[in-house]
């Protein structure tokens, strides 16, 4: 496709770098929806941060558009939100805090370049923590830290730091320090700035107070800090400031691009204190949007011809039309609306029709947009996760697998009229990776595989609201699931000898299913040849 106005490639390279394309990460309960929803609010793109738990009152968070969401006041599917800010333009996916939806969130990293990770300060670091953080180091994504619910009791901050690099083998680099915590919570010192952000209880961005010396040890600075803070909590900062800088470390962006470091900041979210300098901060630090690594070649961003892959599939945002939306990550090029492009896994010419971008279930017609960005795709059922779209060019972009489920249920249908929807729900379901559908050899069954238990409740839920299938779930003893590969003589061989347990997944692949760990040591120990995969990674 060639674009038809002058000055393209220029107003490409701008555009691209204008664009900041991050998630967020932590642990459920961290705050992560509610730091969501205050950066949209600083970012202007919304008027009234929503209460992620709003009981009696209507306000729910912009990026939970889904009942069950609203409901229970957790975010269990990842949702785009787009807004301007500093003459930047910003692409921010919220992910499910949940670990039983962590799955949706391992696939969601693959389209970002970067990523917000959100620290509970009397808790530190917790366990899907750790979990997201090793996607991220596994992708090579640069992580930027935020300390919250500083005024509330919590952890001493350099044992916080302390935690950081020794769990996660991260250092941090503080760009603001914390004033007192919980009931004394008095601000943040700004390192770079050198300047105070006074905390103000229901204020709506915080007092600040620039110091007019940089040497914050000269007798000017600390009379201002006794008379902002008083002679203790001065003292103590001062002290811990000449700490920090008696450390010797140094910011480097070229470590924090590399992984090895993160600019670590202090606040609360839920009272809008310290939200400003961390969005400031992601628009300065944050890459621009990044190479995509594909089997064939390196996919530039600035390269002239359009590539893209889908990373998520969402089914029924609008109940009412039933719609289909495939989720794009613009690699490289530009896009047009109506534009048609090569799908790598069909080999066919598509027309990109009705392309959108989101804010969560929002949506607004696009007629451009650039690598970095975005785009929702109208999908009739031609795309899954992991599809390359380009201009011609064979490009099978890695990093986008399914990964081996942990619980597995039976389906049992109420009315056995409805198994046409039934299957429709499921098929769809599993292409935008809700669920995973297995369907064994030797029977007519369905078995539904998840990472977590909580996703069958969704499942249920999207299937009898969206589809209006009423069913059940049996849970089954199965621990696990291995994809089949290796030497194909011992695959049709070990497929015959235990057709009991052999199904098929969505994409007609073969798997086995098993019921405890030392049944999968006995089989590999005695099928050499065999491989059993976690992923279906060796696949795609």
């Amino acid at each position: 496709m060639e674009f038809q106005f002058a000055g393209f490639l220029y107003m490409s390279i701008k555009e691209i770098n204008r664009r900041r394309t991050f998630a967020i990460i932590s642990h459920p309960d961290a705050g992560k929806t509610t730091i969501t929803e205050k950066l949209l609010l600083y970012g202007g793109a919304i008027q009234m941060a929503g209460s992620v738990k709003a009981k009696r009152s209507k306000k729910f968070a912009t990026s939970d558009w889904m009942e069950l969401e609203k409901k229970r006041g957790i975010s269990v599917t990842s949702s785009v939100l787009q807004f301007p800010y500093k003459d930047h333009a910003i692409n921010l996916i919220d992910t499910p805090g949940h670990q039983d939806f962590s799955e949706d969130t391992y696939r969601t990293l693959t389209a970002v370049d970067s990523a917000l990770m959100l620290l509970d300060a009397a808790a530190g670091v917790e366990a899907q923590t750790r979990k997201l953080f090793d996607v991220c180091k596994d992708q090579k994504v640069p992580v930027i830290a935020f300390i919250n619910k500083m005024d509330r009791e919590a952890k001493d901050p350099f044992d916080l730091m302390d935690e950081i690099e020794k769990v996660l083998g991260l250092a941090v680099y503080p760009m603001t320090w914390p004033i007192g915590m919980g009931q004394s919570f008095k601000g943040v010192y700004d390192r770079v700035q050198k300047r105070l952000m006074l905390f103000q209880q229901g204020a709506d961005r915080g007092k600040q107070v620039p110091l007019k010396s940089f040497d914050i040890q000269s007798a000017e600075t600390k009379g201002a800090l006794i008379k902002e803070l008083g002679e203790e909590q001065a003292a103590q900062l001062l002290e811990d400031i000449d700490l920090l800088d008696s450390a010797g470390d140094s910011f480097s962006l070229e470590s924090y691009m590399k992984g090895e470091v993160a600019p670590l900041f202090f606040g609360s979210a839920l009272n809008n204190f310290g939200i400003e300098t961390l969005l400031d901060a992601l628009v300065e630090y944050a890459p621009t949007p990044q190479a995509r690594e594909c089997k064939e070649r390196v996919v530039e961003p600035d390269e002239k011809k359009f590539s893209a892959f889908v990373f998520k599939i969402q089914a029924n945002m609008d109940p009412n039309h039933r719609d289909r939306i495939a989720m794009v990550r613009i690699v490289s090029g530009g896009f047009e609306r109506g534009m048609k492009a090569f799908h790598v896994r069909s080999g066919k010419q598509l027309r990109l029709s009705r392309p959108t971008q989101f804010m969560a279930q929002d949506r607004s017609l696009v007629d451009q947009a650039f690598a970095g960005d975005i785009v929702g795709i109208h999908d009739p059922g031609n795309f899954k996760i992991g599809d390359g779209i380009t201009e011609g060019e064979t490009l099978n972009f890695k990093g986008i697998p399914l990964f081996a489920p942990e619980f597995f249920s039976r389906v049992q249908l109420k009315d056995p009229l409805k198994s046409k929807q039934l299957n429709k729900a499921l098929d769809q379901l599993s292409e935008e990776g809700a669920v995973q559908v297995f369907r064994p050899v030797v029977s007519n069954e369905q078995w539904l595989g998840v990472v977590g238990v909580l996703q069958f409740d969704v499942v249920q839920y999207r299937i009898l609201n969206e589809y209006n299938v009423d069913m059940t779930f049996v849970r089954m003893p199965h621990e696990g699931a291995r994809w089949l590969g290796g030497d194909e003589e011992a695959v049709e061989k070990f497929v015959k000898e235990n057709q009991g347990k052999i199904c098929k997944d969505q994409h007609g692949n073969p798997a086995v299913v098993f019921d405890a760990e030392w049944r999968l040591a006995f089989w590999t120990e005695r099928n050499p040849g065999l491989e059993f995969y976690r992923s279906n990674a060796f696949l795609t």
